[in-house]
């Protein structure tokens, strides 16, 4: 299949879904908003992802490609397209089905556990992960449930994690977990790092976390699904 992943910053790619497209034998390319590359035809792909990025859907004063990127978004969406969204993705994805994007006061930085809803044991992406799991997280801003969106998981911190569209075509994570030590590092080595505390994790903390196979066997599975739904 022909994937196109829309990369906001250089430091952040699409790790371990790169991992598994090449598994795949997938055609991966990059589209690099930061350096004003443009968007593909909609018609010319079968998969789309949108990583992340620490700047916020509404930063288009800033980022001006950020206008034209959430009606590609959109269109896509509409046009019934594969569509994956991480973190920032995740909160495109959400504005351009509906739902609100907003800052929660508070950020969510590190490994921290995930809880699947009763949705999620019924989704063809979700039925065969664990009800909780470690996975890794970065953000401040969420978004509330769009209209006709399926919630299928949260977090201690945060209600809304994870959601699919009815068909399972779009899927929504607000979490990290095509992370690898490089992209964790690459992640702690670019940004300014708030006080640690419940919710943020020290940055030695998050370096020495282990559990990768758990978390690379977990994406897999979704992508897998996600990508014949």
């Amino acid at each position: 299949m022909q994937m196109t992943c829309l990369q906001h910053v250089p430091f952040e790619d699409a790790a371990g879904i790169a991992e598994w497209a090449a598994d795949r034998k997938h055609d991966l390319r990059y589209v690099k908003l930061y350096a004003a590359e443009p968007l593909p035809q909609l018609d010319d792909i079968d998969l789309l992802v949108i990583m992340g990025g620490p700047m916020s859907i509404y930063d288009e004063r800033l980022y001006p490609w950020l206008t034209e990127e959430k009606q590609y978004i959109r269109q896509a969406v509409a046009a019934n397209r594969h569509v994956l969204g991480v973190c920032l993705g995740a909160q495109m994805i959400a504005a351009a089905m509906g739902g609100r994007v907003y800052a929660t006061g508070k950020q969510e930085i590190g490994f921290f556990p995930l809880h699947l809803t009763e949705t999620a044991t019924r989704s063809p992406i979700f039925h065969e992960l664990p009800d909780h799991f470690l996975a890794f997280h970065w953000h401040g801003d969420t978004f509330t449930l769009p209209p006709g969106a399926l919630h299928m998981a949260k977090s201690d911190a945060v209600p809304y994690q994870a959601f699919t569209s009815k068909n399972s075509r779009v899927l929504a994570l607000q979490y990290h977990v095509e992370a690898t030590p490089q992209s964790v590092a690459a992640l702690i080595d670019n940004s300014v790092m708030p006080p640690t505390g419940p919710t943020v994790q020290p940055p030695e903390e998050m370096k020495q976390f282990k559990q990768y196979p758990a978390m690379r066997q977990l994406l897999w599975t979704m992508l897998d699904a996600w990508s014949w739904a």
